[in-house]
């Protein structure tokens, strides 16, 4: 199905967060017949129709699926928040019915050049970098998918000369089906979301599906450092293209001491020195590595390259530095997830550290994360529904200075009062924000609003 055989179709868009309100305000566009529904019954329908476009027809139904529904339906669009397995889901797939996900439908209305980056850390910044080099170097560009802007709201604006680069979580891959991008990126897999996934061997595969429909005129970024991706390389359709930061590749990017090199076969090229980079910390030099190697597959010239990456400076919620209060620097790592996030957040600093971690259960182990604290880490202090589970964790790991809060606000108080002259206060959960949250944007501007009250 494309643009012009959805009009008149009966589609059922499940779930009514930004990706669902965006596939219906992109379905009613194609003039298909649209139903929101979501199974939150607690949720106000005409709040839901304030973000629906003024003159919608799109009727909205809230709590249990209706029996009879089914029967009358075309196609299916999931929002990428609701699991699969779940039974209103159940009852759909075994009508018959086609299932799509969001990114599957944008795809679909969409066209142009797409540039797609998946991982379990790091897509946000590499995303957004790489949306700027695209930005230097083409007219019409879109940057979309888990970095806050639907996709479904770009696809009717796109050309033939339309770049769009986007950012793929796991629960978007779930829905793909004819997905294909001309570059795609997986980063790096570690342990995430296997509350939804089940199972190590089941997240990996749904990584994986990012490359499942390139063929060899297309490219594939991997991380070479990541021992899955170098088994999954054997197997992409893609022609792959690695960058390392801890080996010299005979092809790809790398670091070689302080210098960011490219080997292409034909030449070596000198990329950048990690100095002349805004951006800290060896993790990020690896998001830089593969936000170049997808430009330059792309067609984007070095020249331009080089330019965009020497200004890029880090996006808000990633070790984003928020101030200096009595000589104590407070930095805001509300993106830092899950354990492997926070364990680069931890490693990027430089001095001796409070530490704010906690909150909503993904069922991830955290012992890793407390042994890279390698001494920097003074007190640990816990919030959410975790902070019991992580106490445990770290006293089993013989780390005691833990220190268990009300909430982010008296995690904050608490830091400031047994921060020393020169030591780092770092928010960098290990946890999902939910609970307690809307999303970590909004538990970061709650530390950051909580940090420059202190100064008052």
């Amino acid at each position: 199905m494309d643009r012009t055989e959805l009009k008149g179709k009966r589609v059922l868009v499940f779930g009514s967060g930004i990706s669902g309100i965006g596939a219906v305000r992109l379905l009613e566009a194609v003039q298909a017949e649209v139903i929101l529904y979501d199974g939150n019954e607690k949720l106000d329908k005409e709040e839901i129709r304030t973000r629906l476009p003024e003159h919608s027809a799109c009727r909205i139904i809230l709590g249990e699926l209706p029996k009879e529904l089914p029967a009358s339906l075309d196609l299916v669009v999931m929002s990428p928040g609701v699991p699969l397995d779940i039974p209103p889901v159940e009852t759909l797939k075994n009508a018959g019915i086609p299932v799509w996900g969001e990114v599957e439908l944008a795809y679909r209305m969409g066209t142009g050049t797409v540039l797609a980056i998946t991982g379990t850390n790091g897509k946000t910044t590499t995303t957004a970098l790489l949306g700027e080099i695209m930005k230097a170097h083409a007219q019409s560009v879109f940057v979309v998918g888990n970095i806050g802007n639907a996709y479904t709201d770009a696809a009717l604006s796109m050309t033939e000369e339309s770049y769009t680069v986007a950012e793929i979580s796991s629960f978007q891959l779930e829905t793909t089906m004819e997905f294909r991008p001309k570059v795609s990126a997986v980063l790096n897999i570690t342990e995430d979301h296997l509350n939804r996934h089940h199972t190590m061997e089941e997240y990996i595969r749904v990584k994986e599906l990012i490359a499942r429909n390139q063929t060899k005129e297309d490219f594939c970024v991997l991380n070479y450092e990541d021992e899955e991706l170098r088994r999954f390389a054997s197997v992409c359709p893609a022609q792959v293209v690695f960058f390392s930061s801890l080996h010299k590749l005979e092809q790809g990017l790398f670091l070689d001491g302080g210098q960011i090199v490219m080997r292409t076969g034909a030449e070596e090229i000198s990329v950048a020195g990690t100095e002349e980079l805004k951006l800290l910390g060896r993790h990020n030099h690896e998001n830089v590595m593969a936000a170049v190697a997808m430009a330059y597959c792309g067609g984007v010239p070095m020249d331009t390259i080089r330019q965009v990456i020497k200004r890029f400076t880090a996006v808000p919620h990633r070790i984003e530095f928020v101030e200096e209060i009595d000589s104590v620097a407070y930095y805001n790592d509300s993106k830092g997830t899950n354990p492997d996030a926070a364990i680069k957040g931890i490693q990027a600093m430089n001095r001796s550290t409070l530490l704010i971690g906690g909150g909503y259960d993904k069922e991830s182990s955290y012992e890793e994360w407390i042994q890279a604290f390698n001494g920097k880490v003074r007190y640990l202090v816990l919030i959410g529904q975790t902070k019991e589970k992580i106490e445990k964790a770290a006293h089993g790991c013989g780390f005691m200075s833990t220190i268990l809060a009300e909430d982010l606000e008296e995690a904050v108080k608490i830091c400031a009062e047994k921060a020393n002259p020169g030591d780092a206060v770092l928010l960098s959960p290990a946890c999902a924000s939910w609970g307690q949250f809307d999303n970590y944007e909004q538990r970061g501007d709650k530390f950051k609003e909580y940090v420059r009250n202190l100064k008052a």
